[in-house]
């Protein structure tokens, strides 16, 4: 193969990398997500069963009777690990399809980079608008 040829086939190879690693992003945290909804359902299931102190939970392929209380810390520790990896991997998405664009020659995506407004500065906005 001549340079050129060379050239283009190692360009094709980094663009496909990339690529790849997007959709590999994309799919943890789909994957992240769901494990997260399905944490939110035992949470609601734990505050309706009232009568009994302990619950069954599943752990790999066995039940076990573990304290309600317990078993909603161990939820919510788990909820909270699953929202910092589901936003650290948001933030890499973010920086991978930037670099992806700029290897394909595209322009940054505008308004890509944005963050939603913190609770304090949405207060601020709504003293601001009831003067």
């Amino acid at each position: 193969m001549d340079s050129v040829s060379q050239r283009v086939l190692e360009y094709l190879t980094e663009v496909e990398e990339g690529a790849e690693e997007v959709l590999t992003i994309k799919q943890q945290i789909v994957d992240l997500d769901s494990r997260r909804n399905r944490n939110r359902e035992a949470l609601n299931a734990l505050k309706t069963e009232v009568s009994e102190e302990k619950v069954k939970v599943c752990f790999g392929n066995m039940f076990i009777k573990f304290p309600k209380l317990k078993t909603r810390e161990m939820i919510q520790k788990d909820q909270e690990q699953l929202d910092k990896e589901i936003n650290e991997l948001r933030k890499g998405l973010k920086a991978k399809v930037n670099r992806l664009n700029e290897m394909q020659g595209k322009p940054e995506l505008r308004g890509y980079s944005l963050s939603p407004l913190s609770t304090d500065e949405i207060k601020a906005i709504n003293s601001l608008f009831k003067r």
